[in-house]
Protein backbone atom coordinates (compact mmCIF):
# COMPACT_ATOMS: atom_id res chain seq x y z
CA UNK A 1 0.00 0.00 0.00
CA UNK A 2 1.19 3.65 -0.96
CA UNK A 3 1.90 6.27 1.50
CA UNK A 4 -0.82 8.22 0.11
CA UNK A 5 -3.13 4.85 0.57
CA UNK A 6 -1.81 4.71 4.07
CA UNK A 7 -2.66 8.45 4.67
CA UNK A 8 -6.19 7.86 3.19
CA UNK A 9 -6.82 4.72 5.59
CA UNK A 10 -5.65 6.42 8.81
CA UNK A 11 -8.44 9.50 8.11
CA UNK A 12 -10.95 7.16 7.09
CA UNK A 13 -10.87 5.36 10.94
CA UNK A 14 -10.69 9.07 12.14
CA UNK A 15 -13.75 11.02 9.93
CA UNK A 16 -15.24 9.49 6.96
CA UNK A 17 -15.47 5.93 8.55
CA UNK A 18 -15.31 7.03 12.49
CA UNK A 19 -16.48 4.18 14.47
CA UNK A 20 -19.43 5.78 16.62
CA UNK A 21 -20.44 8.70 14.38
CA UNK A 22 -20.22 7.23 10.77
CA UNK A 23 -20.74 3.70 11.42
CA UNK A 24 -22.98 3.64 15.12
CA UNK A 25 -20.87 1.06 16.30
CA UNK A 26 -19.57 0.81 20.36
CA UNK A 27 -22.77 2.63 21.68
CA UNK A 28 -22.74 0.67 24.74
CA UNK A 29 -19.45 2.43 26.03
CA UNK A 30 -20.40 5.51 24.26
CA UNK A 31 -23.11 6.58 26.47
CA UNK A 32 -22.46 4.66 30.15
CA UNK A 33 -18.54 5.98 29.88
CA UNK A 34 -19.38 9.54 28.69
CA UNK A 35 -20.49 10.90 32.09
CA UNK A 36 -16.99 13.19 32.53
CA UNK A 37 -13.89 13.80 29.70
CA UNK A 38 -11.58 12.36 32.04
CA UNK A 39 -13.55 8.97 32.10
CA UNK A 40 -13.82 9.34 27.76
CA UNK A 41 -10.06 9.91 27.72
CA UNK A 42 -9.30 6.38 29.29
CA UNK A 43 -11.78 4.32 27.72
CA UNK A 44 -10.96 5.78 24.64
CA UNK A 45 -7.20 5.00 25.00
CA UNK A 46 -7.83 1.69 26.17
CA UNK A 47 -10.05 0.56 23.25
CA UNK A 48 -7.30 2.02 21.13
CA UNK A 49 -4.00 0.06 22.86
CA UNK A 50 -6.26 -3.06 22.52
CA UNK A 51 -7.59 -2.53 18.90
CA UNK A 52 -3.87 -1.90 17.37
CA UNK A 53 -2.34 -4.24 19.34
CA UNK A 54 -5.16 -6.87 18.26
CA UNK A 55 -4.81 -5.75 14.90
CA UNK A 56 -1.22 -6.37 14.46
CA UNK A 57 -0.99 -9.49 16.42
CA UNK A 58 -4.21 -11.34 14.11
CA UNK A 59 -2.41 -9.77 10.87
CA UNK A 60 0.64 -11.78 11.95
CA UNK A 61 -1.51 -15.13 12.54
CA UNK A 62 -3.57 -14.76 9.80
CA UNK A 63 -2.26 -16.87 7.95
CA UNK A 64 -2.16 -19.54 10.39
CA UNK A 65 -5.66 -19.20 11.95
CA UNK A 66 -8.41 -21.84 10.43
CA UNK A 67 -11.39 -20.06 9.83
CA UNK A 68 -13.66 -22.53 11.06
CA UNK A 69 -12.54 -20.85 14.56
CA UNK A 70 -11.18 -17.53 13.85
CA UNK A 71 -13.66 -15.60 16.05
CA UNK A 72 -13.23 -17.60 18.99
CA UNK A 73 -9.43 -16.98 18.39
CA UNK A 74 -10.00 -13.29 17.48
CA UNK A 75 -11.98 -12.81 21.56
CA UNK A 76 -8.56 -15.07 23.00
CA UNK A 77 -6.02 -12.72 20.99
CA UNK A 78 -8.45 -9.27 22.52
CA UNK A 79 -9.05 -11.03 25.81
CA UNK A 80 -5.45 -11.21 26.38
CA UNK A 81 -4.49 -7.23 25.62
CA UNK A 82 -8.00 -6.07 27.24
CA UNK A 83 -6.21 -8.14 30.70
CA UNK A 84 -3.14 -6.48 30.17
CA UNK A 85 -4.61 -2.95 29.75
CA UNK A 86 -7.07 -3.74 32.74
CA UNK A 87 -4.16 -4.77 35.11
CA UNK A 88 -1.77 -1.72 34.16
CA UNK A 89 -4.69 0.69 34.89
CA UNK A 90 -5.72 -0.86 38.21
CA UNK A 91 -2.30 -0.56 38.95
CA UNK A 92 -1.35 2.78 37.69
CA UNK A 93 -4.70 4.78 37.52
CA UNK A 94 -6.85 2.67 40.27
CA UNK A 95 -9.70 5.81 40.13
CA UNK A 96 -10.15 5.57 36.41
CA UNK A 97 -10.09 1.94 36.53
CA UNK A 98 -13.04 2.10 39.36
CA UNK A 99 -15.10 4.49 37.16
CA UNK A 100 -14.80 2.85 34.55
CA UNK A 101 -15.84 -0.49 36.45
CA UNK A 102 -17.58 -3.19 33.76
CA UNK A 103 -17.18 -1.61 30.19
CA UNK A 104 -13.26 -1.81 30.72
CA UNK A 105 -13.17 -5.66 30.82
CA UNK A 106 -15.89 -5.68 28.33
CA UNK A 107 -14.02 -3.93 25.49
CA UNK A 108 -13.17 -7.63 24.71
CA UNK A 109 -16.87 -8.09 23.12
CA UNK A 110 -16.72 -4.72 21.58
CA UNK A 111 -17.79 -4.57 18.36
CA UNK A 112 -15.83 -2.16 16.84
CA UNK A 113 -13.02 -4.32 17.75
CA UNK A 114 -14.19 -7.62 16.88
CA UNK A 115 -15.32 -5.74 13.16
CA UNK A 116 -11.88 -4.77 12.36
CA UNK A 117 -10.21 -7.64 13.11
CA UNK A 118 -12.87 -9.55 10.87
CA UNK A 119 -12.90 -6.82 8.05
CA UNK A 120 -9.66 -5.71 7.72
CA UNK A 121 -6.92 -7.20 10.18
CA UNK A 122 -7.52 -11.07 9.30
CA UNK A 123 -7.19 -9.85 5.85
CA UNK A 124 -4.68 -7.04 5.05
CA UNK A 125 -0.45 -7.06 5.84
CA UNK A 126 0.80 -5.81 9.58
CA UNK A 127 1.25 -2.12 8.42
CA UNK A 128 -2.08 -1.51 7.03
CA UNK A 129 -3.58 -3.54 10.03
CA UNK A 130 -1.47 -1.13 12.63
CA UNK A 131 -3.02 2.11 11.11
CA UNK A 132 -6.69 0.81 10.72
CA UNK A 133 -6.86 -0.34 14.60
CA UNK A 134 -4.85 3.29 15.32
CA UNK A 135 -6.89 5.44 13.24
CA UNK A 136 -10.37 4.08 14.40
CA UNK A 137 -8.76 3.92 17.86
CA UNK A 138 -8.30 7.54 17.63
CA UNK A 139 -11.31 8.21 16.14
CA UNK A 140 -13.85 6.07 18.93
CA UNK A 141 -12.08 8.52 21.25
CA UNK A 142 -12.24 11.47 19.83
CA UNK A 143 -16.38 10.66 19.53
CA UNK A 144 -16.28 9.95 23.21
CA UNK A 145 -14.27 12.87 24.24
CA UNK A 146 -17.20 15.03 22.23
CA UNK A 147 -19.75 13.29 23.66
CA UNK A 148 -18.49 14.00 27.18
CA UNK A 149 -17.36 17.10 26.81
CA UNK A 150 -20.99 18.28 26.21
CA UNK A 151 -22.56 16.13 28.97
CA UNK A 152 -20.33 16.72 31.58
CA UNK A 153 -20.14 20.83 30.69
CA UNK A 154 -23.90 21.05 30.53
CA UNK A 155 -24.40 18.27 33.48
CA UNK A 156 -21.88 20.01 35.98
CA UNK A 157 -20.69 23.04 34.83
CA UNK A 158 -16.88 21.10 34.47
CA UNK A 159 -14.41 20.39 32.18
CA UNK A 160 -11.61 17.74 33.08
CA UNK A 161 -13.17 18.73 36.47
CA UNK A 162 -12.21 22.13 36.60
CA UNK A 163 -15.14 24.64 37.23
CA UNK A 164 -16.00 26.22 33.73
CA UNK A 165 -19.32 28.48 34.14
CA UNK A 166 -19.00 29.35 37.86
CA UNK A 167 -20.26 27.98 41.40
CA UNK A 168 -23.47 29.53 40.92
CA UNK A 169 -24.52 27.45 37.47
CA UNK A 170 -28.06 25.92 37.31
CA UNK A 171 -26.50 22.19 36.32
CA UNK A 172 -28.91 20.27 33.75
CA UNK A 173 -28.49 16.98 36.04
CA UNK A 174 -30.45 15.77 32.78
CA UNK A 175 -27.10 15.10 30.76
CA UNK A 176 -25.39 12.93 33.36
CA UNK A 177 -28.10 10.53 33.68
CA UNK A 178 -28.67 8.08 30.56
CA UNK A 179 -31.34 10.17 29.33
CA UNK A 180 -28.92 12.49 28.71
CA UNK A 181 -26.12 10.50 27.03
CA UNK A 182 -29.19 9.34 24.39
CA UNK A 183 -29.79 13.19 23.86
CA UNK A 184 -26.38 14.24 23.53
CA UNK A 185 -25.38 11.38 21.55
CA UNK A 186 -28.31 11.70 18.83
CA UNK A 187 -27.71 15.68 18.70
CA UNK A 188 -24.29 14.63 17.65
CA UNK A 189 -24.47 12.22 15.36
CA UNK A 190 -27.33 14.62 13.82
CA UNK A 191 -24.90 17.30 13.45
CA UNK A 192 -21.76 15.21 12.10
CA UNK A 193 -24.43 13.53 9.03
CA UNK A 194 -25.30 16.74 8.38
CA UNK A 195 -21.78 18.20 7.66
CA UNK A 196 -21.03 15.21 5.85
CA UNK A 197 -24.39 15.38 3.31
CA UNK A 198 -23.73 18.74 2.32
CA UNK A 199 -19.63 18.00 2.44
CA UNK A 200 -20.87 15.12 -0.28
CA UNK A 201 -23.29 17.48 -1.92
CA UNK A 202 -20.21 19.98 -2.88
CA UNK A 203 -18.34 17.32 -3.90
CA UNK A 204 -20.63 15.79 -6.39
CA UNK A 205 -21.28 19.33 -7.48
CA UNK A 206 -17.90 19.82 -8.24
CA UNK A 207 -17.43 16.36 -9.88
CA UNK A 208 -20.75 17.48 -12.26
CA UNK A 209 -19.63 20.35 -13.40
CA UNK A 210 -15.55 18.93 -13.96
CA UNK A 211 -17.55 16.38 -16.14
CA UNK A 212 -19.62 19.11 -17.99
CA UNK A 213 -16.65 20.90 -18.14
CA UNK A 214 -14.46 18.15 -19.80
CA UNK A 215 -17.54 17.20 -22.16
CA UNK A 216 -17.82 20.24 -22.94
CA UNK A 217 -14.16 20.49 -24.34
CA UNK A 218 -14.47 17.10 -25.68
CA UNK A 219 -17.65 18.11 -28.17
CA UNK A 220 -15.46 21.33 -28.65
CA UNK A 221 -12.45 19.41 -29.76
CA UNK A 222 -14.30 16.83 -32.18
CA UNK A 223 -16.43 20.06 -34.05
CA UNK A 224 -12.83 21.46 -34.74
CA UNK A 225 -11.62 17.55 -36.05
CA UNK A 226 -15.01 17.79 -38.34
Amino acid sequence: MTLSGLAKQFRSGIVDNNPVLIQLLGMCPTLATTTSVSNAIGMGLAATVVLTCSNILISLLRKFIPKQVRIAVFIVIISGFVTAVELLMKAYFYELYGALGIFLPLIVVNCIILARAEAFASKNPVLPSAIDGLSCGIGFTLALIVVASIRELLGNGTFLGFQVFGENYPAAVVFILPAGAFLTLGCVIAAVQTLKNKADAKKSEKEAVAEAVANAAQAAAKEVQE
